[in-house]
């Protein structure tokens, strides 16, 4: 009886193909109320017809518009996420709503799947690169709904560095107030988080849960 063997170079991309496979699917799991996850792992994405997140690395080649380099030597893991192509990058280009910019969540979404054991409330914290005024907002929300207080997450500080915020953009405060952007968790098990596009060109690397109101990640830097 003959026995079919695959060459070595196949077999290795086949093994491969299936550790990137099954880690795609994996769940992120809570500990001790905290839960931190590198943004390029996300499970699947939706609703990317028009503006789509894609995963940046040394080798990531396009021809979309963008406003600026990639910076994956300085992100964590060597790898970022971006929404691209990048139309709206200063406030004299011209705002499309439903396509470089959307103030309501829905549009180009990644998620993540992740397990909670210790329900509450969550405070969301991400870490971005803003360019410029026009690429430093997202929305983020919970099994396919999208709470107030997981809309419109803003940055003003840390330009053109990753910087970790969480703080919510209003009609008062642009420049957003702080602990006003949270997941309000009530069962134990496996949930899905997901973040939405809120501006084109915005850039994440890693985002962070914790039930600390108190805790804030630059101070671990």
């Amino acid at each position: 009886m003959k026995i079919f063997s695959l060459p070595k170079t196949i077999y290795s991309v086949i093994l491969l193909l299936i550790f990137f496979g099954c880690a795609s699917q994996k769940s992120f799991i809570e500990k001790d109320g905290f839960l931190k996850v590198e943004a390029e792992n996300f499970h699947h994405q939706t609703n990317d017809s028009i503006r789509k997140w894609y995963i940046i690395d040394k080798n990531f080649k396009s021809n979309l518009k963008d406003a600026d380099a990639p910076h994956s030597k300085s992100a964590s893991k060597n790898r970022y996420i971006e929404i691209l192509p990048d139309t709206r990058q200063t406030h004299n280009d011209k705002l499309i709503r439903k396509e470089n910019f959307n103030n309501n969540p829905g549009m180009a979404v990644v998620h993540y799947k992740v397990k909670i054991s210790t329900p509450g409330r969550y405070y969301v914290w991400a870490k971005a690169f803003s360019t410029g005024p026009e690429d430093n907002g997202v929305h983020v929300g919970i099994n396919g709904k999208w709470p107030d207080s997981g809309k419109r997450l803003q940055w003003c500080k840390g330009k053109k560095t990753w910087y970790w915020e969480s703080k919510q953009r209003t009609k008062e405060v642009h420049c957003g107030i702080e602990n006003a952007i949270y997941l309000d968790i009530d069962k134990a098990g496996e949930h899905t988080i997901q973040f939405s596009m809120r501006e084109d060109g915005f850039e994440m690397d890693e985002w962070l849960m914790t039930t600390d109101i108190n805790f804030n990640p630059r101070n671990k830097n």
